[in-house]
């Protein structure tokens, strides 16, 4: 009799926990949130640099005693776009906005401001990405809520925009502010 090389039962295995994974993973509680591994702890640096003339974000900006949004940005980013309305509005209803402008040229995300108008009370500007990196940014935008203390309560990734924004980010907000 011929024997078997273990080597044939390995593309079935493969297959069968690809599966496995897939299946758990579209049953999970939020298929569409992103976990952070930074919930619930201090927000990690900021960038040293500002955007031009802007009011530089300092730890003191974050630790306010108050609820804040940290927002990541680009002029170049479509979704950024999209949410800036929002922002805006949300900036004007009293919300503390930190923006933090990032992998863009400093140029464009001033005339960027000017042109649409500034929701943030503090702009950070971090060319190269590197403090995106630090608080885990996958793409623009993103944006944090955080505790008076300056503490991470809540990561939403994507444009705050349509259901998801409502089902979503302004329950964890209202959570935050109550």
């Amino acid at each position: 009799m011929a024997k078997l090389s273990p080597l044939v039962a390995a593309p079935p295995l493969v297959f069968l926990a690809l599966a496995a994974v897939f299946y758990v993973g579209m049953y999970r509680e939020d298929p569409n949130g992103i976990p952070s591994t930074l919930i619930g702890q201090t927000a990690p640096s900021l960038p040293q640099d500002g955007l031009a003339d802007y009011p530089k974000i300092t730890e003191d900006t974050l630790a306010t005693g108050e609820v804040a949004l940290v927002n990541f940005w680009a002029s170049w980013c479509p979704p950024c776009r999209a949410e800036h309305p929002k922002l805006l509005e949300m900036s004007e209803g009293g919300m503390n906005i930190v923006g933090i402008n990032f992998k863009d040229d400093q140029d464009n995300a001033v005339s960027y401001l000017v042109e649409d108008g500034n929701p943030f009370s503090a702009v950070g500007f971090d060319p190269k990405g590197r403090t995106a990196i630090d608080w885990g940014v996958t793409a623009p935008p993103e944006t944090f809520i955080l505790d008076g203390d300056g503490k991470i309560l809540f990561r939403f990734a994507g444009p705050l925009v349509g259901s998801d924004y409502e089902n979503r980010f302004l329950p964890a907000l209202q959570n935050a502010l109550n």
